[in-house]
């Protein structure tokens, strides 16, 4: 083997987050009750200053996330089609010799899970842009990266929740698997088919649901592994370094919460990822935070929040977004074109130019293409990706025939 995530019921005593129509009326901007200092986090991302420009933060009080219909039955569902996703192809007689298999697993929250049950979940779709892999779904709507506030000890071999730390001990056999994945039948199932050390990318998704729990954005390294748990950055941290452990070889991609809009019960605009707080910080704020663990610990980091793969913001937020904060179909589809360019740079099925400048506006993708990348502009600003581009190293990116013989007839001195 190789070794290379209710509907809302609850009312928020005024306030509510809401599925709104196609348009939202920015001018009835509800009155903040409070305001917080705007003080920049330095981050290894490239936020979007004007986004926030001329806008107060507004806290909220008791938000909440609206879960969708079809993670109700997520855990017992028993469909084929998505246990299809994750299995193997069965065939009468296997090949004499198979390449192995790139195993990709998932970490996250409802963003991931959404669509698991038919086979539209990001990693499956994604699975599809990417040349010989299995997928591994672990996320769970509603979950969070930290410990939840009413476990005050972090006891890694006895606890038994699906948040991100508890979720890894289950993977690497520190705590009891069977008993915390109980209700997620097929989430065991599929754990159970691949050990840590065989994994060769991990995806992790976390933030919304710390968000909307309140949870500490940060805490001292010094404190205590039980206070540590409770907050974004230090959670995550600790759960990759665990991961990092049992799979030394593996690539980590860190993904950040996805940009949301809020609206009241009415339907009136409250404000975005950028400006509403639950008091501690803003959903854009805990992205940044993704972005201090992802630059600590060496690895990469997918931004889903300050637009620099695609155009998810306000205006475009009906067109990405079922609810205001769950990707639809396209918006998946988009992320999973995005997010396959990591692997399939690092496994040498395309050059980094692919990876570092595809860019995505939604009114313009079409989810059946395939990207390609400008062969002049690769030629003179990836030159060393050019070389082996002309020569068809790349089996996801050959070149064209007008480039082969513009590059046939310079070796020729023609």
């Amino acid at each position: 083997m190789r070794r290379n995530t209710k509907i809302l019921l609850s009312s928020i005593m005024t306030l509510s987050l809401f599925i709104s129509g196609c348009s939202l009326n920015k001018d009835n901007l509800l009155e903040p009750t409070e305001y917080l200092s705007d003080t920049p986090t330095e981050v290894n991302l490239e936020s979007n200053d004007a986004a926030a420009d001329g806008q107060s933060i507004v806290v909220v009080e008791n938000l909440f996330e609206p879960i969708l219909d079809a993670l109700e039955n997520d855990a017992a569902t028993d469909n084929p089609a998505a246990e299809a996703s994750q299995e193997e192809p069965k065939t009468e007689e296997a090949p004499a010799e198979q390449p192995d298999k790139v195993n990709i697993v998932f970490f996250g929250d409802s963003q991931i899970a959404t669509g698991r049950d038919d086979g539209s979940d990001i990693p499956t779709i994604m699975s599809t842009r990417i040349p010989n892999c299995q997928v591994y779904n672990f996320a769970i709507g509603g979950s969070s990266a930290t410990l939840e506030s009413t476990t005050s000890s972090y006891n890694p071999a006895n606890m038994h929740s699906t948040n991100f730390l508890g979720m890894v001990n289950c993977f690497v056999g520190i705590s009891d698997r069977n008993q915390t994945l109980s209700q997620f039948p097929n989430i065991l199932n599929n754990m159970n088919n691949i050990d840590p050390a065989d994994v060769d990318y991990y995806y992790i998704e976390y933030g919304a649901n710390d968000f909307f729990n309140n949870m500490g954005l940060d805490c001292d390294p010094y404190q205590t592994i039980d206070v540590q748990a409770h907050y974004f950055y230090n959670a995550l941290t600790m759960g990759i370094k665990t991961l990092k452990e049992k799979s030394p070889n593996a690539t980590f991609i860190l993904m950040t919460p996805f940009y949301g809009i809020y609206v009241a019960d009415d339907g009136t605009y409250i404000g975005d990822s950028y400006i509403v707080s639950n008091g501690i910080g803003t959903l854009s704020d805990y992205a940044k935070k993704s972005g201090n663990v992802a630059e600590e610990q060496g690895i990469w980091l997918f931004d889903g929040m300050f637009m620099t793969k695609h155009d998810l913001y306000l205006d475009t937020a009906g067109e990405y977004l079922i609810d205001n904060l769950h990707l639809n179909l396209t918006g998946r589809q988009i992320m999973a074109r995005l997010l396959a360019h990591y692997v399939n740079y690092t496994e040498g099925n395309e050059p980094f130019c692919y990876l570092d400048a595809d860019k995505i506006k939604i009114a313009e993708f079409d989810p059946n293409e395939n990207f390609r990348y400008n062969e002049d502009w690769m030629k003179e600003y990836y030159p060393e990706s050019w070389e082996k581009y002309i020569q068809g190293v790349f089996p996801l990116a050959q070149p064209s025939q007008e480039a082969l013989d513009a590059y046939n007839a310079e070796q020729n001195g023609g």
